[in-house]
């Protein structure tokens, strides 16, 4: 387990952690949360090794601390020419160990620890490590041709999903995961939600999407002011035993200021007084030895709001034959994303957009909002439009040699409205940017620091449409909420792209499916969207498994009918004859290897079903039993007792049965 005993921490001279204490246990799902800049990175990097406490003492399992026994996303950008598949294989450190130890027996030619190595490739599942790593990056959105396109042709995002697949490939019993979710989008995020729920080492991930933390993980961590609490439950769970928490806490803090109210009253009243004076001294020490409550002291809520637009043009905005894309270099042909969209947005649409990473939702956006020149139809917008535009990346409008103050003097002089200086300062200030931050650079600000300057500059222009791409990309949860709450209160129209899904319900009361080159309706709501993508992955599956057979029958047939090559052939077929029934032989092999490796696993899952069922006729037997009104107490006790042991061991036998068939099913495929 680990185990922070009055940790604390500076980073500076500001105080990271404070006498923190808490424990976590083998296998838990941990959430850790906390607002932007309280120092959930921090703990991190003392988990990690990177950094040691001031004082306290951090114990965790040595095992843990061993290559291989953790891991975390490098938050580094990889500079490599590798085949995407290979760097991902070296996430999977155990594997690496032993093809290393295998090098090295085989160039001092060791038979001994060449067979040790081997035995050691054949515990880390070297036979399948190309298709386990494949299937991470196909899960994250890569596409089949990507997997072995090299590390350095991809962007900086699809380079960090390249860091996550590589950390997820790791046999760690700790997984450290810091807003795994910024840089993928709604089908990954669905995927990778169902990869962690079946991970079985110990999850610690700090996330700010709370439908994934509430899906994923049982335990929440919360670090405030320097303290950690542990609550039992999802961010769901936490949000309303902290609320009861805090709710507690201030009636017993009113409730002792009450109490020193009446003792000071007291003392004051009486203390001159000759026969009153012993009680009031006795009070007066009742007062010092009280241990004073402190008053509910939490971060003050954010919250923001757009001003009323001037008008709502009717239709916004009219696509006609629309074709969006960008040019890779200058001079070439554009490339096509999306093509033939004839839509219209009118006042008051709250639209969300789905799609997969790389069908077109951002350029779509880009388009629309000027960012990107239409390569080919025509888009009308109505008369008086105001856009207000939200960028994924939020460099791509911020410059970062200059502070606050200067984009927002910038934009009232270009933009408008017009406002003096003191204004701006003013309305800075509603967005946490107060006294000298006005100034500094804002290179030097933190992801949701320029993520809230971004959200004023859209505010203080009052569109009348809003454009937002990944809006919440490192904002906190009390930052998403204001942005909730100010976007359902927004008079305009919303176009939303983003992969929170608490944000889509919340706002988005229609969908367009932006995919396979085209934008259209989709007709349901997210959890019909989560039911068409694994409709979607099965489709593609069962083509793929169709091609696979295909080019077997295909390579049966040759091998089987010499006579049907062309003249000249006949000879270079009968020469690998050998080969393909070397193939064969070696495939029915793999089929026996995994024959036995599935063995134990089926005769364990027969054990299994056959005592659920006997587990599951008992439970039945006693709740009839513990029906009848002859039953005596001390009877009806114990039944109760056995009722519940049975109902805890019919959890883990289910459990266990899940994750057979689901060992059996991988083996299978």
């Amino acid at each position: 387990m680990i185990q922070l005993k009055n940790v604390s921490l500076l980073r500076g001279t500001k105080p990271v952690l404070d006498g923190a204490s808490a424990t976590l246990h083998p296998g838990e799902k941990v959430g850790l949360i906390g607002r932007n800049g309280a120092g959930k990175s921090s703990l991190f990097s003392l988990l990690a090794g990177r950094l040691h406490p001031d004082a306290g003492d951090v114990e965790i399992p040595p095992s843990w601390l061993q290559p291989g026994g953790m891991a975390e996303v490098a938050q580094n950008m990889p500079e490599t020419d590798e085949p995407a598949t290979e760097f991902v294989l070296q996430g999977d450190t155990r594997l690496m160990a032993a093809r290393e130890a295998l090098a090295q027996a085989e160039a001092a030619n060791d038979g001994h620890a060449i067979a040790e190595a081997h035995m050691a490739l054949a515990d880390a599942g070297d036979f399948d490590a190309p298709a386990r790593a494949q299937a991470l990056l196909l899960g994250l959105g890569f596409q089949l041709e990507q997997t072995t396109a090299p590390v350095n042709s991809f962007s900086g995002g699809w380079r960090m999903r390249l860091q996550l697949a590589r950390a997820l490939m790791c046999p760690a019993q700790l997984l450290l995961l810091d807003e795994p979710t910024n840089h993928l989008d709604l089908d990954a995020l669905v995927w990778l939600e169902s990869w962690l729920q079946r991970y079985e080492g110990t999850l610690i991930i700090i996330s700010h999407d709370r439908e994934f933390l509430d899906a994923i993980t049982k335990v929440t961590l919360h670090l405030d002011e320097g303290k950690l609490t542990r609550y039992t439950g999802g961010y769901t769970a936490f949000e309303a035993m902290r609320a009861e928490r805090l709710s507690q806490h201030q009636a017993a803090y009113e409730k002792q200021q009450d109490r020193i109210a009446h003792l000071q009253k007291f003392i004051d009243r009486f203390k001159a007084k000759a026969t009153k004076a012993r009680q009031a001294q006795s009070r007066v020490k009742a007062l010092e030895r009280m241990e004073k409550l402190a008053p509910v002291l939490t971060a003050s809520d954010f919250e923001f709001s757009f001003p009323e637009p001037a008008s709502l043009p009717n239709p916004m905005l009219v696509m006609k034959d629309l074709q969006c894309g960008y040019q890779a270099t200058e001079g070439a042909e554009p490339i096509t994303i999306v093509r033939g969209v004839n839509r219209s947005v009118l006042p008051g649409q709250r639209i969300g957009i789905l799609g997969a990473n790389g069908q077109g939702k951002s350029t779509l956006v880009k388009t629309l909002a000027h960012m990107l020149p239409a390569i080919a139809g025509n888009v009308t917008e109505g008369k008086g439009l105001s856009i207000g535009y939200f960028a994924q990346q939020e460099l791509d409008v911020l410059r970062p040699d200059e502070g606050p103050l200067a984009h927002m003097i910038r934009l009232a002089k270009d933009v408008g409205p017009q406002a003096r200086e003191q204004e701006l300062r003013d309305f800075l200030g509603r967005f946490r940017f107060t006294g000298d931050m006005v100034a500094q650079p804002v290179g030097q600000f933190s992801g949701g620091e320029k993520a809230r300057l971004v959200l004023a500059l859209v505010v203080w222009q009052r569109p009348n449409l809003l454009l937002l791409d990944e809006p919440t990309n490192h904002l906190d949860l009390t930052t998403r909420e204001a942005l909730s709450l100010a976007l359902n209160e927004f008079e305009g129209t919303v176009m939303l792209v983003s992969h929170d899904r608490a944000l889509l319900r919340e706002v988005c009361d229609e969908f367009w499916l932006v995919t396979r080159g085209g934008v259209g309706t989709f007709d349901g709501d997210l959890d019909d969207y989560q039911k068409w993508l694994q409709e979607q992955a099965r489709e593609v599956a069962a083509a793929a498994r169709a091609a696979r057979d295909t080019r077997t029958d295909t390579r049966d047939v040759i091998s089987a009918s010499p006579a049907s090559l062309p003249a000249g052939q006949s000879s270079a077929t009968d020469a690998s004859s050998g080969n393909r029934k070397e193939d064969r032989k070696a495939a029915a092999q793999a089929r026996q290897r995994v024959a036995e490796q599935a063995k134990p696993l089926k005769t364990e899952l027969k054990q299994v079903d056959s005592r659920l069922a006997t587990a599951q006729a008992e439970s039945e037997q006693i709740t009839e039993l513990l029906s009848l009104p002859s039953l005596s107490g001390a009877e009806r006790a114990e039944q109760g007792k056995r009722l519940k042991a049975l109902g805890d061991e019919i959890e883990a036998l289910e459990s266990r049965w899940l994750e057979l068939t689901d060992e059996i099913e991988r083996l299978g495929a």
